[in-house]
């Protein structure tokens, strides 16, 4: 399968390696030194599944390149999916499979802003990844996953081509019944990133300390409820299965949005706690945790932005 990767990173990086590494033609979209470092010694990946490097790599900062693509991968932040969909959509065909692959629950919806929505699968994924140093990307943790499926929840041939895909990279993947849920059901776990980034804490830290730990329930349970009045059919066990869920985390582990927040660098933040603010002001949801950790990290996010808007 002819695929692209638009985004090297954690998530671009390791999945697309994967799935070099099975024999489909990928190219990866990258910028900067890390594009730099691919093209000259190849992507590394170092995974908790075993090391691989793709040498050579096809790689390239030029969209024209995804054109007669089966398959595209986003693995960029949220906040770059709408300049990306304006931007690719010259180069896709009636065929071409879309799985967005974003922290939120937005993108499917952004990108149908300027591409059609007979190209976009819903996905998500699950992993601890990220750009070691350019041209390295280091996976750790749990067993990187993709959960996907069509945007009407319906099973199709391509949803089974995908999953015959997924299976031969030897990546895990979930075809879902109701992707929907399932992406809100990441969305309340990754909204804890801003917990940890104004805390100053990592998963293990967040979880041992009692007040933590119950501030970190409360948000969840804001979620839960936001989502409940969305008309999203989350189960009602769905904050214990989390709490137990960041129970197994490796406690040093953070997540991207938290380390950006530290770094200084412009974060999701919009498309996570800022988000459940804005639905729970829709749906009339009461969100004063999210509220908190949202307006505690926007000033630091404007700082960012106005240094480096891209």
């Amino acid at each position: 399968m002819k695929i692209s990767v638009i985004g090297a990173g954690g998530v671009g990086g390791y999945f697309g390696g994967k799935l070099a590494l099975a024999g489909n033609e990928v190219t990866f979209i990258a910028r900067g030194a890390h594009l730099e470092a691919i093209r000259e010694n190849g992507l590394l990946v170092k995974s908790s599944t075993g090391d691989f490097t793709i040498e050579p790599a096809k790689v390239t900062s030029k969209y024209e390149a995804i054109s007669g693509s089966d398959l595209i991968l986003i693995g960029t932040k949220a906040w770059q999916i709408k300049e990306i969909a304006k931007q690719i959509s010259p180069f896709i065909s009636d065929s071409t499979m879309i799985m967005p692959l974003q922290n939120g629950v937005l993108a499917a919806e952004e990108l149908a802003e300027s591409i059609p929505g007979r190209n976009i699968i819903g996905g998500l994924c699950r992993i601890f990844s990220m750009i070691e140093s350019p041209g390295i990307i280091k996976q750790t943790g749990i067993d990187p996953t993709i959960v996907f499926g069509e945007p009407d929840n319906t099973s199709t041939a391509r949803i089974a081509s995908l999953t015959e895909l997924f299976t031969k990279a030897g990546i895990s993947s979930i075809h879902s019944k109701d992707i929907q849920a399932d992406l809100w059901k990441k969305f309340l776990m990754i909204c804890s990133s801003g917990l940890l980034a104004i805390t100053k804490t990592n998963y293990g830290e967040m979880r041992t300390i009692p007040e933590t730990r119950k501030m970190l329930a409360e948000l969840f349970s804001e979620i839960y409820q936001t989502g409940i009045a969305a008309g999203i059919n989350l189960p009602e066990n769905i904050i214990e299965k989390t709490m137990n869920a960041v129970d197994t985390f490796p406690p040093e582990s953070t997540s991207s949005l938290t380390r950006d927040v530290w770094a200084g660098r412009a974060s999701e933040i919009e498309y996570q706690n800022g988000t459940v603010v804005k639905l729970g002001e829709k749906y009339k949801v009461q969100t004063p945790v999210n509220r908190f950790v949202y307006y505690s990290i926007l000033p630091m996010e404007i700082k960012a932005r106005s240094v480096n808007p891209k």
